[in-house]
């Protein structure tokens, strides 16, 4: 996956090309939960810290990653 943020809000893009809305809160100083769905409603949810950020869907399909 790829993508952008503004503030809260991050877009990103998957490799089949499908476009995930969603949003960024602050957990605590070292975590930030995310939570995006695409246009059929269909969601990700996920997690980053210092170390990298975890996302999984709704059956179970994760990424694991790094932001730049």
């Amino acid at each position: 996956m790829s993508g952008f943020g503004d503030g809260d809000f991050v877009r990103l893009r998957d490799e089949f090309g499908k476009v995930w809305s969603g949003s960024a809160e602050v957990e605590n100083r070292d975590s930030i939960r995310y939570r995006f769905r695409d246009e059929n409603g269909k969601s990700i949810t996920g997690i980053s810290d210092s170390f990298g950020i975890v996302l999984r869907d709704e059956k179970g399909k994760s990424w694991r990653g790094f932001m730049q």
